[in-house]
Order: C-alpha cells, then structure tokens, then sequence
C-alpha cells in the first residue's frame, strides 16, 4: 500500500457538512492503489456505537483517486477513522496517522497509539449554505460599455461609432438603458442571471478604476436607470450581481487626489499604502494595482506625462483602516438594497478576510440570499468555507477546458481528472456556487482560442451547461463574437442579426433551456467515465441519468454506456441498446446530451 500518498484533513474540504443533517467525508489514495476503504463513524462521546460504512471513488485524477462517503448525522458531535485494505494488507487511519490493527486499542479513543479525526460540533451556522436560487443559474456576462448604446445622449464626448476597433482608452457608448432595452433578447436566449462589470464612476471604459464607489457613472446612466433595469429584469426572472472593486481605486478618487496634493497632511494619507511622501508617479512610490497604469506595456507609461499618470494609476486601498471600511461597505449597502442580487468582487485575493468577512455580513443582512464571488485563477479553498464567498469565477475549470477543447492539448481522461481536482479542492455548496466561463473580459474568446472552429465551442459548451456550477456565458459567444486578449475581448456586441452564427446561438438556447429544465443538471451527483476518444461525463438526481458524450476528434469514436437505451436532448435522436449494453458511434466534433432508460 502507498502510504505516503494517503491523506485526509478534517474540518476542511476533506470533511464538512453538507447540511445539519449530512456529513461529507473524503480520502485520498495513491490512483489505483486501495482495494476497497471504510468510514468508521459515530458520536465521538459514545464511541462504541460507531458504525462502518462503505467508501466509493467519487473521481480520479492523474495521481490519486477521491473517497467519498456520505454520513446521515444523528448527533452533532462527530469522530471517524478510515479502514483501508490492499490485499492481505490492512491499515487503520485516525488523527495521529496510520496504525494496523492489533497495535492499538480502538474502543480507547486517547491511547497514545490511536486517536481518532473528529468534527466536534455540526453548528447549524457554520455550514456553508449555498444561495437558494444558484443550482438553476444561467448567467450572461456583460461589459456595460460595449453590450447596447440605449441613450446615445449619455456617450462620452469623443465616442468612436459603434463597432469601431476596441483599444485600451476609446469609448464607444454602452449604456443601462441599452441592457434594459435587451431584455427581451436575453429572456428568449434563455438567460436568468446577469453578471455586469463595473458600473460606477471612473474615467476608463473599464470601469475598474473607480473615482466614486456612491455614485454610478453618468455615462451609464442615473441611479432611476439602474432600478429601472433591476425591476424590468427580475419581472422576466433574471437577477442582476454587481462587479465590486474594493482592491483598489482609480487615480481620479478625491481621497487619493488629497493625498496627492496635501501629502502627509491629508487626513486619507492611510487610506494607501503610500511608501513615503510626497507621493511620486515617476517612479510610482505606492502600492497599485499590478506594476503599472493601464497601459499596454512598462515602457509605454515613461512616455506618458506625469499628470495623466496620476489620473490613469490604481492606488491600492488600505481595507484594514476604519475609516475605508465603513466608506466601502457603506456604499455596498446602498447598491445592495437597491436590489441586487449579489456580487462579483475584483483582484479577491490581495484583500484582507476580515475585510471580506465584514462585507459578508453587510451583504446579507440586507438579501440573504445574495451570492458572493470573488475573482481567483488559483486554489481559492481558503477562501470558501462559508464565512467570505460563495464561489469564485471558476478558472480552475476554464483552463483545462481551452487545453481539451480548443487545442485538443490534453486526453479526455487527462481532462477528467484536472476537473476532478479541482472539485476536490472545494466543498459541495462552492461547488455548486462557481461561476464557470469559457471565456471573460480578461480572456482571448474561446471561439479564436479555438481558431475560429464553432464546432469545438460547441462541444465547450455542452460541458459547460452540463458541469457542477453556474454557467456564465459572455456577451456575444453565442453569436461567434471573436477576439484576441483584452482589449480585442471587448468589442461592441454586433446588433446586426444577418451577421450571427444563428446555429450557434440556437445550440446555446438549447443548452440554456437544458440546465432551466433538469434536476440532474442542476444537483445531480457528477461522475467522470471517458472512453477512448470519447468525454463521457454523468449526472444523477433522483432516478434521472443523463450523460453528456463529447467527441473532440475529426473522426467517428465509440463507446458503450450501461443503460437500454437514450434520448439525446440536443440532437433529438434515440438509441436502442442490447440488453443493459447500449453502443453508440459519436460523430466528429459533436456533443450529445443523452437521457437514459
């Protein structure tokens, strides 16, 4: 047995209650090591009335295999060790490591030899409870300044036509009314949830350099536009979340034009992390957002004058100071009983928790129910326990989906086990909370990824509709908008319908309606068995088995699915098996969706 690759953490994503009434615990082995594992469980204050269970393999990645266990909680009080067998080879694992049975003493938990894990108490407020509304998501991002010119009278002195070659600085004239004006284009894709980057004041298109955190920029619209496009969209079942940027601000900010020009002498000089004074923009002697300005390079910005730099830089703020604090949270309030249906927070990682768990509390007591996610492109486990965020935009999954995907760099089973992964690495309601994307703001879009190939989109996107998560698709994917890395990402949306991929765009409403409609989609259990060629990816809830098929190849792959036979939801097609056997023949760079008998 390989002891070295066992491991189990408790309190962690290892083992964490799934509700008051479920016990989630995992164990990791060496991929194919283990003949079988057990869960020995029980109320830690009566030991004796433990009882095993067996573990089955939830997934596997290229190293190990993922044990699962569900435990239907009786008591609160929770102790466990694992039972785990190779061959004639036995092992008990407890909270001081690995011991073989006839060494110790079980029925004395603090032998020095044995000491069992333990969850002391299932405390109904420390359970992480995902928002009631997330397991049926569909969510559309927005970058407001490019989806719909609604009030051409808002746009920017200087805004270049619409549909003009997007750069780093150039306005073109989005605006809220113009989102209000495309709900009905929205609602008939099949979309309920909007995720819209900044829309308070600063002077980018971005917006991600916030001048006033209370004030929504005017080219977007008046506060009454914002409500506006709150209560026309929950009429038609979307919900609306906020991008907050809290990281840091814009050059523009009065508080740090204070600092700029009184130095030590304003009364917001710990608003920043100012390494000495006066504050210096050549070179920069503050923390800022990356290195730079937004700039395309380092070397563009020696060229650009210092007052400009003072305008284009993004001062970090000091999220430790009171003072900070009750101004930013203050201003999440506002927007928050405005009616808001949750928040997208920016750079996530660089801010402090205490900051991130105040505003958490601020949040829902206004809407309990609002959800929280934060930007990470790593392991955010840390960071989703319940008490910060909800989910984070899911670039975990994203990352591997470009390799398989778009660039056929990676096997079907090599797929399969980075999802299963990074499933791992989270408990099930942040799971279920991710905000999965193919592409963003900050991303190439995956159809250029893919060199202009729908069919591989396609295919991407049938695993996004059918993967653990909230799907996010981003403005005009589904009509095979193009774009290189920001700022190419950023075009204006292309109102002219004769120019869509209306193929594409009807696979999205399909997929759309698919994720609205089927439990197991929405909180089925998630299993991976690729075949070949063949991604093969199962969802249950409550007798329903639907499986999606995906062939990512130029040529016709088969495989063999336990079931009598299938419906495929996408294409419509129906199969017959023989027996409990049911062979099926994928064609080149398709997807199917199939409910089985």
């Amino acid at each position: 047995m390989n002891l070295q690759a066992i491991q189990h953490i408790p309190v962690s994503n290892y083992a964490f209650p799934v509700s008051e009434k479920e016990f989630k615990v995992r164990l990791r082995a060496a991929k194919g090591d283990l003949d079988r594992a057990r869960l020995v469980i029980g109320n830690k204050y009566l030991w004796h009335t433990r009882k095993e269970f067996p573990m089955e393999v939830a997934g596997s990645d290229g190293l190990f295999d993922y044990y699962e266990c569900v435990y239907q909680v009786e008591d609160p009080r929770i102790a466990y060790y694992f039972i785990l067998d190779k061959g004639d080879e036995e092992w008990f694992y407890g909270d001081n490591g690995l011991v073989q049975p006839g060494t110790t003493n079980i029925e004395e938990d603090e032998a020095a030899a044995f000491v069992n894990f333990q969850f002391p108490f299932v405390n109904s407020i420390d359970v992480h409870k995902a928002p009631s509304w997330v397991n049926s998501a569909v969510f559309y991002q927005i970058f407001p300044e490019r989806f719909c010119n609604g009030k051409p009278e808002l746009s920017p002195q200087g805004a270049v036509p619409w549909g003009s070659k997007p750069d780093r600085v150039n306005f073109m004239g989005g605006d809220l009314p113009g989102i209000t004006e495309k709900l009905p284009y929205l609602e008939e894709l099949g979309v309920n949830a909007l995720y819209l980057t900044p829309i308070f004041e600063a002077q980018s298109n971005h917006k991600y350099d916030t001048i006033d955190y209370t004030r929504l920029d005017p080219h977007f619209g008046e506060e009454s536009d914002l409500v506006e496009l709150i209560n026309q969209a929950h009429k038609r079942g979307i919900r609306i979340i906020l991008d907050g940027v809290f990281n840091h601000c814009g050059g523009g900010f009065r508080q740090f034009q204070d600092v700029v020009e009184h130095g030590e002498q304003s009364p917001f000089k710990d608003w920043f992390y100012i390494r000495e004074f006066p504050v210096s923009f050549d070179p920069i002697n503050f923390y800022a957002f990356g290195t730079t300005p937004y700039v395309p390079s380092p070397w563009a910005a020696r060229d650009i004058p210092v007052e400009r730099l003072k305008r284009m830089c993004m001062p970090k703020l000091n999220t430790e100071n009171p003072q900070v604090k009750e101004y930013l949270l203050g201003a999440v309030a506002k927007w928050t009983r405005m009616g808001i249906d949750g928040w997208r927070l920016d750079v996530a990682t660089e801010v402090d928790s205490h900051f991130w768990r105040e505003f958490r509390q601020t949040v829902h007591a206004i809407n309990p129910d609002a959800v929280i996610i934060g930007e990470f492109w790593r392991n955010a486990e840390a960071w989703l326990q319940g008490d910060q965020f909800d989910g984070v935009m899911n670039y975990g999954m994203q990352r591997p989906a470009v390799l398989y995907f778009a660039k056929s760099a990676i096997s079907p089973q090599q797929f399969q086990g980075l999802l299963t992964e990074n499933l791992m690495r989270y408990t099930d309601a942040a799971n279920a909370s991710m905000l999965n994307l193919l592409d963003s703001h900050d991303t190439a879009r995956f159809v250029t990824v893919c060199g202009g190939d729908t069919a591989r989109l396609k295919n991407a996107a049938s695993f996004l509709f059918t993967f653990v998560g909230m799907p996010c698709t981003y403005y005009g994917t589904e009509i095979g908008m193009t774009g290189e890395n920001d700022p190419d990402c950023r075009k204006a949306f292309d109102w002219e319908e004769s120019h869509w991929d209306k193929d594409l765009r009807c696979h999205y409403q399909k997929l759309m309606a698919l994720r609205k409609t089927r439990r197991a989609l929405q909180e089925g259990s998630v299993r991976f068995c690729s075949q070949g060629d063949v991604f093969l990816m199962e969802r249950r809830k409550d007798g329903e088995r639907l499986v999606t098929a995906i062939n990512n190849t130029g040529a016709p792959q088969a495989c063999t699915l336990c079931a009598k036979g299938a419906k495929d939801l996408l294409g419509g097609g129906s199969y017959k098996g023989e027996g409990e056997a049911l062979s099926l023949k994928v064609p080149p760079f398709t997807s199917m969706i199939l409910e089985l008998e």
